[in-house]
Order: structure tokens, then C-alpha cells, then sequence
């Protein structure tokens, strides 16, 4: 009472006046940015002692108390690399071992020698090797009301075993998430395989592009896999619906892109043949003339960024739906229902893949199904429109 009738007389806040009181000695961390509590570094130093002997996702109470809208702090961890993780870059490995951790506080915290292999510092492009041991030190995580939890949602299966999981993409679901996007097709396929200890993407499509895409269940197996993909040992297939009279019945394009960002920040590929460039390779065949549009076969020789939208827009063939390189007139109308039904989506299917088991070394042959809404716009301009699609392909050309 004696120090509340003092603050009272000099117009402290009672928080201050009531301060002279004795503190008890489990609130001294809770307060230890008050003034009163001197020395209050060696309080701070002693939580961040508790951080580094605590047990594996036990926090101590001073930080819970100290930030209770946050995540609690992890403690120092220290594990040993195994066969998952060999050969993965350090950076890599932190990201995806501390998801929702900032890159930038990643990078800081390897550049600045927290990050520890075999006792030792190490640049973010390390490649750790089998029985590495790491000291990974207290990662701030965001505040777990700002994290949104991946659906759990599971596309057609089009083929699996213990190394492989290769997936029907549906049209409109990005490959990962990332630039605006909360979830993409990854993180909804590790929520519905909570158990599953690896799961990787091999290679990307576009948000808008259907079929056939690759993910790896074990490390091994994706890196074989992008080593078969940089030697052009993986055939990969797609069907698109272009506005014009294709003339050749097959016809190489060779022509380089490079990308570019726009004013609006908007990036975009562009067909350059200066140094710039980056060579880029299609072979496209077709498949049938429907009435204005052609359906073609594209076959990747190369695999960059846009590499079929961009080849066709070039060449005057814009595919029915790109709403980034095509004839916004076109999609329009086809989006009405004006040439026959209506297709709300661009018509790029990856509907084959041909390669060796990366593991086994078997030979892989995958066919995904073209997706109904591209079948029916078939069928509307020629009776045997989807059947043409259907067809067996032909083999790898010589």
C-alpha cells in the first residue's frame, strides 16, 4: 500500500511505482526487460542457456511467457545426415528442414557461423555427405496464427512405387507454392501423405498445364532423375490445341528465350536470338486439322521456362486459352462455348512419359488421360477429335 500511495503523490504509472516490491523469482525472466530488474543481460543470457540444453521442442517458459503469440522456440538441434539428405545442398536442407523460416534468416544465420558441420562453419552451397553431423541453432519461427495448413488432397495416381509418385495435375494447381500462392500441388500431397519422410518434385508444369508430373519419394531417386533429365534421357509428350492451319505434318523449332521482367513487375519469356538467349528446342507433330485450330504433339528437346507457349505464339499459332501468350479473343469465345463447347482453360496436357526406372533401370512408359473439358472441345469440332488424341505415339525418333 505504502509504495501504491506513493505513485499516486508523483503520477507515476502504477507498473512503475509497484516495482519496488520484491519480484518473485519465477516472474524474473517473464520481466526482464524492466529497468528495476539489473542485471537484466545475465536473466537474457540464462534463457538463452535454457534454449540450448533444453529438450527437442520443449520451450523454456521465459520466451513462452515473454512472446506468448509466437511460436515456441526450438532448442539447438544436432543430427547426423543419412541417405535422404546426402548430397543436398546445406541451404536446401535448412529450408526445408524449418519451413516457414525466412530465407534471408536462413543464409544469416549459416553466413554467420551458427549453422555447424563436423564442428566447423560451411557455406550455404555445401553438399552434405552420409554421417555429417550438424548443429542447427534456435530458428525464430512465424507466429503460428500467420501459417495456413496445405489441404489434404491427392491427385490421380498414374503410377507408384517405394521411389516414385507420378501424378495426374489437374489444370489451375501451381506445382509449389510460392508468389502469392499458399499451397500448391506438393505441399497438398505432403499433408496427404503426413508419414511419407520424402517427397520431392523431379520437374515442374505451369499452373495451368495438366498431366503427367514426377515426384521423387527418396532422394536417390531424384537425383538420378535430374541426371537423366540433363542428359535428355526422359521423353516428355504434351497435347495442345493451337488457333491456325499447322502446315508441316513434323517441324523442328529451334529458337532461344530468355526472360524479362516487365514494368509491372510481371515476368515473361521472349524469344531472343542475341547472347542473351538460352537455346530451346521443340519438335512439334501434327495430329489433325480441326476446322481453324490444329492439334499437336510437342515433344521437349530442351526444358525452359513457357518453352511450347512461347515457340507457338512466336510462330503465329497462339494455344487456345494461354491468357499470358495467346489470342485473348480467341479465349474469350472459346470460354463462351462459341466453337462448339466451353473451355475455361488453356489446352496444354503432358499426356505421355518414357523413360528408365531411375532406380531399377526398368523401362517406364505413363499415359495420362486427356482431361474431359479438352476432350469434348475435340468432339465438338470433329467427331473423331478426342480419338485422335488417343492414339499410340510414336518412339523416341532416332
Amino acid at each position: 500500500m505504502v509504495a501504491q500511495s506513493k505513485t499516486r503523490r508523483t503520477g507515476q504509472r502504477p507498473g512503475k511505482g509497484a516495482i519496488k516490491a520484491p519480484i518473485p523469482a519465477g516472474r524474473r525472466a517473464a520481466t526482464a526487460k524492466s529497468p528495476v530488474l539489473a542485471p537484466a543481460r545475465p536473466a537474457r543470457a540464462a534463457g538463452r542457456g535454457t534454449v540450448r540444453t533444453a529438450a527437442p521442442g520443449v520451450a523454456p517458459a521465459a520466451v513462452a511467457a515473454a512472446a506468448p503469440s509466437a511460436s515456441p522456440a526450438p532448442a539447438v538441434q544436432r543430427l547426423t545426415v543419412g541417405e535422404e539428405q546426402a548430397g543436398q545442398r546445406l541451404d536446401n536442407f535448412l529450408l526445408r528442414h524449418a519451413k516457414g523460416v525466412p530465407k534471408s534468416h536462413v543464409y544469416r544465420v549459416v553466413r554467420s557461423g551458427e549453422v555447424r558441420v563436423n564442428g566447423g562453419r560451411t557455406s550455404a552451397d555445401y553438399r552434405l555427405t552420409l554421417g555429417d553431423e550438424l548443429r542447427i541453432p534456435p530458428l525464430r519461427m512465424a507466429p503460428a496464427s500467420l501459417k495456413t495448413v496445405a489441404p489434404a488432397q491427392m491427385p490421380a495416381i498414374l503410377y507408384e512405387d517405394e521411389h516414385l509418385l507420378i501424378l495426374d495435375k489437374p489444370s489451375g494447381v501451381a506445382a509449389h507454392g510460392g508468389s502469392g500462392i499458399a499451397h500448391g500441388l506438393i505441399e497438398r500431397v505432403r499433408a496427404a501423405r503426413p508419414h511419407q519422410p520424402f517427397l520431392e518434385l523431379a520437374h515442374r508444369l505451369d499452373r495451368e498445364t495438366s498431366g503427367a508430373l514426377i515426384l521423387a519419394k527418396t532422394r536417390r531417386c531424384l537425383v538420378a532423375l535430374h541426371e537423366q533429365m540433363r542428359a535428355g534421357e526422359v521423353d516428355k509428350r504434351y497435347l495442345v490445341l493451337v488457333h491456325g492451319d499447322w502446315v508441316n505434318d513434323r517441324q523442328h523449332v529451334r529458337l532461344a528465350l530468355t526472360k524479362r521482367t516487365l514494368g509491372g513487375g510481371e515476368r515473361r519469356v521472349f524469344v531472343d536470338e542475341g547472347e542473351e538467349g538460352m537455346e530451346s528446342h521443340t519438335v512439334f507433330v501434327l495430329r489433325a486439322r480441326l476446322e481453324g485450330f490444329s492439334l499437336l504433339e510437342a515433344e521437349l528437346k530442351t526444358g525452359r521456362t513457357h518453352q511450347i507457349r512461347v515457340h507457338l505464339s512466336h510462330l503465329g499459332f497462339p494455344i487456345v486459352g494461354d491468357d499470358k501468350y495467346g489470342d485473348f479473343d480467341i479465349n474469350r469465345r472459346a470460354a463462351k462455348g462459341e466453337f462448339g463447347t466451353r473451355l475455361g482453360r488453356m489446352f496444354l496436357h503432358a499426356f505421355f512419359l518414357q523413360f528408365a526406372h531411375p532406380v531399377s533401370g526398368v523401362p517406364l512408359q505413363i499415359d495420362a488421360p486427356l482431361p474431359s473439358d479438352c476432350a469434348d472441345l475435340l468432339d465438338a469440332r470433329d467427331p473423331q477429335g478426342s480419338a485422335r488424341a488417343h492414339r499410340p505415339v510414336r518412339g523416341r525418333p532416332a
